[in-house]
């Protein structure tokens, strides 16, 4: 399942097909507002949208601004507060107030940076658009690094400087289609992760047992170079079998995955760590390797092991380590 939105490629289409286009993003929020900084809408100049910046609560005033904002070519700072009534339609228990920025393609935000903004997405490069009222539309990869590792949009210190964070969809990588891939899966989507299962086993990874997944029967070094392995990326290993998990775990530990966790006590992990010597792999790349998996929550059975998995995996990611 691809969670990548499309939203600036439909404004740069819209805009390229000369209806004219904008970018409505949220900027600040505060109380309950129903979607987080930097959610995007995309406006053509005819009304059409793409996306949402309130889940349905005002996005037709911010339709209206931006068609006016397209025919004049400036930016335009909206607020709005969303009532309790319009906050508990959306499934809030309460309401908040937001502010959109919204911004013109072409006689406002460069379409050539628009372009370079979906190339980026495309080939799932990280970045940041720094724009704002007063500043000068760009791309940047570095600066960040906590805005990318949090996922977060918003304004820099001077209160001006807006930044929003395009990071590429999160991706788990899972060799091993055990029974506690089978808790692992579901959990992982619902924490926002596309999740890939790779087991040249046709007897586990089969349909019945992982229903509407994507499983790959191949081994599991050639699995992992053909989805791909960078920063946006976990690899869990699971099937207590080196002959299975070591030719993945070499390609991950010379890849900038941003999670390594493999299965199996102290001692199995102490062997692995020999194993990946032999290699040639230096001890800090080997000590990405979380071994044994999971934090140390005193997890019993397949699900409970799930849930420490992936608690690790989520505290690696924001936190580093």
């Amino acid at each position: 399942m691809d969670r990548f939105d499309t939203i600036p490629e439909t404004a740069l289409a819209w805009h390229r097909e000369g209806k004219g286009a904008a970018l409505a993003t949220v900027v600040e929020t505060w109380g309950s507002a129903p979607r987080r900084v930097g959610s995007q809408l995309a406006i053509s100049g005819a009304g059409e949208i793409e996306g949402s910046v309130s889940g349905g609560c005002v996005e037709g005033a911010v339709v209206a601004e931006a068609i006016d904002a397209i025919d004049e070519g400036r930016p335009v700072m909206l607020e709005y507060g969303v009532s309790d009534g319009d906050a508990f339609a959306v499934g809030l228990a309460c309401g908040g107030t937001i502010r959109v920025l919204v911004e013109p393609i072409g006689s406002v935000m460069p379409e050539q940076v628009l372009e370079d903004l979906t190339i980026a997405r495309d080939g799932r490069v990280p970045v940041a658009y720094v724009t704002g009222m007063k500043a000068e539309q760009r791309l940047v990869q570095d600066g960040y690094e906590e805005r990318f590792r949090m996922d977060r949009s918003g304004f820099e210190e001077d209160g001006e400087t807006f930044v929003a964070i395009h990071n590429p969809p999160l991706r788990l990588l899972i060799v091993g289609a055990v029974h506690i891939a089978q808790a692992l899966v579901p959990m992982a989507r619902i924490a926002g992760y596309d999740p890939l299962l790779i087991d040249p086993r046709e007897s586990f990874a089969s349909a019945e047992r992982f229903p509407g997944e994507t499983v790959l029967h191949e081994w599991p070094d050639e699995g992992v170079r053909a989805f791909g392995l960078d920063q946006r990326t976990a690899l869990v290993l699971l099937t207590h079998d080196p002959k299975l998990d070591d030719p993945a775990l070499e390609e991950a530990l010379r890849s900038d995955v941003f999670y390594i966790g493999a299965l199996g006590s102290t001692r199995t992990h102490a062997k692995r760590v020999e194993r990946m010597k032999e290699r040639g792999l230096s001890d800090a790349q080997i000590a990405r390797i979380h071994g044994p998996i999971g934090l140390d929550i005193g997890a019993a059975g397949p699900a409970e092991i799930a849930v420490a998995i992936l608690a690790q995996m989520t505290q690696v990611l924001r936190q580093g380590g």
